[in-house]
């Protein structure tokens, strides 16, 4: 990647160190995972994590006072494993994903995607959340399968999980990349955006001249993240991680925190 470290900051990330959970009580065990796991994840000594503030679902605030599920998350794998927390924050996905890549950070918070797959060793999913279209009021689509066709152009947030998905499930349609899908929906005067459901609704609901299409086009299966040269041991810890925080109520109390539904919380894994 070549943007230095130094020159990533002066731009569009932030660093926020921190030393441990701030947003509820401890649900870790009483002894930490391997010192080979702690110094394979955090290999600085601290527990590097980049947050994409572009998905208000899952992080709010501010580069210097982030909150939300994914803050509490890092935090909360950084005091298991011993280590302070220091948080990138960033203001889309594809940003994010690029500093875990080129190796900036230790973990990120993405959707599951296969073509992040390559560099991106996944856990379970810790919420699902909806990828769904808005429309001019009086067009004619009612269903995801009606956008799907020629002459139909699609606004989308670039590298996001849904630009990812829809590069390669559409058939018809054509997207268009900008900084937002919504924005880039009305500013460009397209046929409709794509987006994540709750930010999608509240825009609705603020614009009647724009509706949504209720139907979801995609499941965004949301995980915790660490690059696929990481030791098959370690990868497991996170795994095992986030399955204990789902089934201790610790991921729907994050989200009620965040004023977020706790039913986005993703099922147990198989």
């Amino acid at each position: 990647m070549p943007n230095s470290p130094e020159n990533a900051r002066k731009s569009d990330l932030k660093s926020n160190p921190t030393t441990g959970p701030k947003a509820g009580p401890r649900t870790g065990p009483t002894t930490g995972p391997d010192r080979a796991i702690v110094a394979d994840l955090a290999p600085t000594g601290t527990l590097r994590a980049s947050v994409n503030l572009g998905n208000p679902v899952l992080a709010q605030g501010t580069p210097e006072a982030p909150s939300g599920i994914t803050v509490d998350l890092a935090r909360e794998i950084g005091a298991r494993l011993g280590v302070p927390v220091e948080l990138l924050c960033f203001d889309a996905a594809r940003k994010s994903y690029a500093a875990m890549a080129d190796g900036r950070a230790d973990l990120c918070f993405l959707a599951v995607e296969p073509a992040r797959e390559a560099e991106v060793a996944f856990t379970t999913p810790y919420v699902v959340i909806e990828g769904v279209y808005a429309v001019p009021r009086d067009s004619a689509p009612r269903t995801p399968a009606d956008v799907d066709v020629p002459g139909v152009r699609v606004g989308v947030k670039e590298g996001s999980a849904y630009d990812l998905f829809l590069t390669r499930t559409l058939r018809h349609a054509t997207l268009v990349r900008g900084a937002e899908g919504v924005d880039t929906f009305v500013e460009r005067e397209l046929e409709a955006g794509a987006g994540i459901r709750q930010p999608m609704r509240a825009y609705a609901a603020a614009h009647p001249e724009v509706r949504l299409i209720e139907e979801r086009f995609m499941e965004i299966r949301q995980a915790v993240g660490t690059t696929t040269g990481r030791a098959p041991e370690t990868v497991a810890y996170l795994r095992a991680t986030i399955e204990e925080l789902k089934e201790k109520g610790f991921v729907a109390a994050s989200l009620r925190r965040s004023g977020q539904d706790p039913n986005l919380l993703a099922p147990p894994a198989n």
